[in-house]
């Protein structure tokens, strides 16, 4: 129920919401965006905190460990935000698909078949000039991980094939496609005991950011996300993509090109996956080997649904799971925890916010629409 009445001061109408001031409303629906997750995240943490009790350790001991191995130091910093580079694209191929009603989890396979793309293109380029080499690395990368899932896209929109199973099957497909060839006609000799692709050469290496310990992959993943945003929020094609994901019939009745959306947002998400393993190869590993299937397609699985699939909210979300995944080697050393204890934080978590999803709407003081519900 609105209504509107005139201000007292500058005489103009001013909007209310069932008796509420507009602009209250609108704080309403921003705070819901923000409250739930929150809400869940430490549901998830209290969670996680009794499981830690019954392994006999101290939840305050271990989140200590995860302050200091995140952030304790200028180290754990750096080692964070490393961590949290990949998590920002393989972020991406969650979000833009799920705007259009999309859940694509198949950012892994997407991600090893970019790095192992990268590492074969820059092989056969040795002795070009540095930036020809990046470029053609990046690109082969992209066309990989968009080829990828743009396939699940097709099978989607052509087929009727569930994306989410279709994704995760094609991850699968995508990790042991790249083993057989790095243990086969791509392996490196010289690689005996963990099969790899030749390197790609110091020369054709990544830096780091001056001053830091951080590759420029940050720097990548920040702008693809603004990009993202943009995309979204500002472009026609972001509208659409909207208007689709809220009712593919309504679009359609409208004359939207949903097949073209579709193919569209799952090729930008897989090269953004691609992207990812890409800069893997060119910053951090120096070959394709077994090391990129490494759980950073899934850990974005949790970054896109903890930031409620806002690019913008990925960038701190993807911090702080780096910054968890960073402080893996230090719980293992003064805690005596396995490494896995993080993937079990990360899975409660993961089903905490999906369990939160159920809250969206229903929430009396974060839903302007109740307030008129409730009025006598």
């Amino acid at each position: 129920m609105t209504n509107a009445s005139p201000d007292t001061l500058t005489g103009m109408p001013r909007v209310e919401v069932a008796g509420r001031p507009e602009a209250l409303a609108k704080w309403a629906r921003h705070a819901e965006a923000l409250v739930i997750p929150g809400g869940a995240l430490l549901a998830g943490l209290a969670v996680f905190s009794v499981f830690l009790q019954v392994l006999g350790k101290s939840p305050l001991a271990f989140f200590q460990a995860i302050y200091l191995g995140g952030l304790g130091s200028a180290f754990s910093l750096d080692n964070a935000l490393t961590h949290a580079s990949p998590l920002l694209l393989t972020a991406l191929c969650v979000a833009l698909p799920a705007r259009l009603g999309l859940v694509i989890i198949g950012g892994e396979g997407a991600l090893v078949l970019g790095g192992l793309a990268a590492a074969s293109v820059a092989l056969p380029l040795q002795g070009q000039p540095y930036l020809i080499v990046l470029c053609a690395m990046a690109a082969a990368g992209v066309l990989a991980g968009g080829l990828w899932i743009g396939m699940v896209g097709a099978l989607r929109y052509y087929r009727g094939v569930n994306e989410t199973i279709a994704s995760l099957l094609m991850a699968y497909i995508g990790i042991a496609l790249m083993n057989q060839l790095i243990e086969g006609p791509l392996r490196d000799p010289a690689s005996l005991n963990k099969p790899s692709t030749y390197p790609i050469g110091q020369a054709y290496r990544i830096a780091s950011i001056p001053g830091t310990q951080v590759h420029w992959g940050l720097v990548v993943g920040i702008l693809a996300c603004l990009c993202s945003w943009v995309l979204m929020e500002r472009t026609t094609w972001g509208f659409a993509a909207r208007v689709a994901g809220g009712n593919v019939r309504a679009a359609q009745i409208q004359g939207l090109p949903v097949g073209k959306l579709i193919m569209a947002f799952t090729f930008i998400a897989g090269a953004c996956a691609g992207l990812a393993g890409m800069i893997e190869v060119a910053a951090v590993q120096g070959n394709a080997n077994a090391s990129l299937a490494s759980g950073y397609g899934y850990t974005g699985i949790l970054v896109a649904f903890l930031a409620r699939q806002n690019p913008l909210a990925i960038i701190p979300v993807a911090f702080m799971l780096g910054a968890i995944d960073a402080s893996g080697s230090l719980l293992q050393r003064h805690m005596g925890l396995p490494d896995a204890t993080v993937e079990v934080l990360q899975g409660i978590l993961f089903i905490t916010i999906l369990f939160s999803d159920t809250f969206y709407g229903r929430i009396k003081w974060l839903n302007p629409d109740l307030w008129a519900r409730a009025q006598p």
